[in-house]
């Protein structure tokens, strides 16, 4: 008993080991797997960091290394000099426009010209209300640096304008330079960085340029100019305030924080306010030594993030796949052991049905055999029955043709008559003539006998184009031509009734894939029966329309009679349904004109109009291929033939 009670709590140990091991394992390889994903996504945006922070740094030099020369160069010309020697007898209009023309010229923002004092005494912003003329800028380290003798450059908020700017200087000498001596003036070139900033917008980071105060002066975000990096005490901020370089600016701190510090000189940081206080960020700086700053790049963590989450949901799955393989193979490891155990007895079982199978099959075969047989004669029968069908509906076409001739019978006969009493009117008249020479007189009327009898041979062209079969390919229709047709083949019974035919469709050809017979045969019963339902209406009106849109054609048949009975509206299309009186009708033609639409792939509907009289309504899919003329000439050379 021992001995077989013992494997179960075996088992029932590594369950539970099992168990608690398998989401250890999950976690620790899904988190280490993200470790790993996150230093390599890191190290990726470090090294993408570094090329667009130099290049960006590049750009920032380039972008004032090439104003450098300006100020020399204005200091060496000849009327600046001369204007300084003596500017109280001098007029400063044409050095106020020159240096007006050179900023224009220069594409920076302001030129102006100090004397030995620091007062300006010409500007290019002459014109303007906050000009710089009669401003003292002996507080500005630019004229400090170019009155001592060198090149000065400064950064900061222009004291009038209140822009960011950035200043070039250059001493101004009337003699020749001494090594103890003064400059006579100081020439001053302003240049504005925003455009510099608005390339900057176009990256996906964020980058700042910080002065030797960690003000950000510049910054790829408006939000984040002139704040300080980090937060500063009083006598750093008075300190400020005395040289004017920020003007009245609060400095308020950046609020970046720093999450990490990274051994490759990184580090992650966020924004504890702000507009980007919504995430984290890679931070690295570089130091522009030319100019004394520090620009700063913030690139998001997202792709980190991202490669992080996608890391570990591919360990996940990787860890799964190797524990379901485990498991499946355990259990296949199981499954044979019992697989040997009971192969012997399904052997055996496998041999006693395989026995009463090869029965089973020779009877069921033979069983097949005569199955088979009788369906091949019902398939052979039910052939012969579609044959006889189709040949029995053909022949009801025909019928109902045959039929339609008959009421047209009258009308034609009407218009037969009436040539054939002028082709015998004639005749006498021309034998008459001929009798007396007048030979003019009678070849003018065996030309209106001629004429005449053109008109009775297209009439019955029209009989025999009517009564012919139809074929069973599908072409290219002209519905119009179709509509034209109909209506010559009712000429007469439509001037004898005073029927008023109305056409709505639109302008040129409207084409449907259908047979030309079978269309003409079908809208020649909807406009005879049509005609029959008018036969005692006060004021007869045969509407046709026609309609298309991208896929389909709605053509529709419509008169002014006693419309539809709602109780007749559901058997219309019925075989040998008619509401006429005996002898005007068998009742197939609607049925036969519906059959005919399903079989061209379109639908037959009738219904009652709101103002009175049927309405009769044919769908069929547009043929879109159809455009060209010489097409429709040959649809109605060969429905007119």
């Amino acid at each position: 008993m021992k001995a077989r009670t013992r494997p179960p709590r075996l088992s029932r140990a590594w369950r539970r080991l099992l168990i608690l091991l398998v989401p250890l394992g999950l976690a620790l390889s899904m988190w280490q797997a993200a470790q790993l994903a996150r230093e390599q996504a890191l190290q990726s945006l470090v090294r993408e960091a570094e090329n667009e922070l130099r290049l960006s740094a590049a750009g920032l030099e380039g972008h004032l290394s090439r104003h450098d020369y300006l100020p020399r160069l204005l200091a060496s010309r000849e009327g600046v000099q001369r204007f300084l020697s003596s500017p109280r007898s001098q007029d400063a209009m044409p050095l106020n426009r020159l240096l007006d023309r050179f900023r224009a010229t220069a594409d920076v923002s302001d030129v102006y010209l100090l004397d030995r004092d620091a007062n300006t005494l010409a500007a290019s912003n002459w014109h303007l209300p906050n000009t710089f003329i009669g401003q003292n800028y002996a507080f500005r380290s630019y004229y400090q640096d170019a009155i001592a003798g060198g090149q000065g450059r400064f950064y900061g908020l222009g004291v009038q304008s209140l822009e960011r700017g950035y200043y070039f200087s250059a001493p101004v000498w009337l003699d020749d330079i001494s090594p103890d001596a003064t400059p006579d003036g100081v020439m001053v070139v302003k240049v504005l960085l925003d455009a510099v900033e608005e390339s900057w917008a176009d990256q996906d980071a964020e980058l700042l340029v910080t002065d030797e105060d960690d003000i950000i002066f510049m910054a790829s975000r408006p939000e984040l100019r002139m704040a300080a990096l980090h937060p500063l005490s009083d006598e750093e901020r008075q300190a400020l305030l005395e040289t004017r370089r920020y003007a009245d600016e609060p400095l308020s701190p950046s609020g970046i924080e720093v999450l990490e510090t990274r051994g490759d000189q990184s580090r992650l940081v966020s924004f504890a306010r702000g507009p980007l206080a919504e995430g984290s960020y890679l931070s690295l700086s570089r130091p522009l030594e030319d100019l004394g700053w520090e620009m700063h790049i913030l690139k998001p963590l997202t792709p980190v993030i991202r490669a992080q989450w996608l890391s570990a949901l591919l360990a996940g799955g990787l860890y799964g796949v190797v524990v379901l393989g485990g498991g499946i193979g355990w259990q296949r490891l199981r499954l044979r052991r019992e697989r040997e155990q009971f192969a012997e007895r399904e052997r055996r079982t496998l041999a006693s049905a395989r026995d009463e199978l090869e029965r089973n099959v020779e009877r069921r075969t033979r069983d097949l055999v005569e199955t088979n047989r009788r369906l091949s004669g019902e398939i052979e029968e039910r052939r012969r029955a579609e044959a006889n069908l189709r040949q029995t509906r053909d022949e009801l076409i025909q019928a109902a043709k045959l039929a339609v001739l008959g009421q047209l019978a009258a009308g034609i006969n009407h218009e037969l008559n009436q040539p054939l009493a002028a082709i015998r009117a004639y005749a006498e008249n021309a034998r008459a003539f001929l009798e007396r020479q007048r030979l003019e007189a009678a070849s003018s009327n065996l030309e209106q006998i001629i004429e005449l009898t053109a008109r009775m041979a297209e009439i019955s062209s029209q009989l025999r184009q009517f009564s012919r079969k139809c074929g069973d390919s599908l072409t290219a229709v002209s519905v119009p031509s179709c509509f034209d047709y109909a209506l010559r083949l009712f000429q007469a019974r439509l001037r004898d009734a005073g029927v008023e035919v109305e056409r709505h469709w639109p302008e040129g050809d409207v084409w449907v894939r259908a047979d030309l017979v079978r269309l003409e045969q079908v809208l020649v019963n909807l406009i005879g029966n049509a005609l029959q339902a008018m036969s005692e209406a006060p004021d007869p009106r045969l509407t046709l329309s026609i309609d298309q849109d991208a896929e389909r054609v709605t053509i529709g048949v419509a008169d002014k009679g006693p419309g539809i009975a709602d109780e007749n509206l559901a058997r219309i299309f019925e075989p040998f349904f008619t509401t006429k009186s005996p002898g005007s009708g068998l009742g197939l033609g609607l049925s036969i004109s519906s059959r005919i639409i399903d079989d061209l792939g379109g639908r037959l509907s009738a219904d009652n109009r709101p103002g009175g009289g049927a309405q009769f309504t044919i769908i069929l899919p547009r043929d879109r291929g159809a455009h060209d003329t010489d097409r429709t000439h040959d649809q109605e050379s060969s429905s007119h033939a």
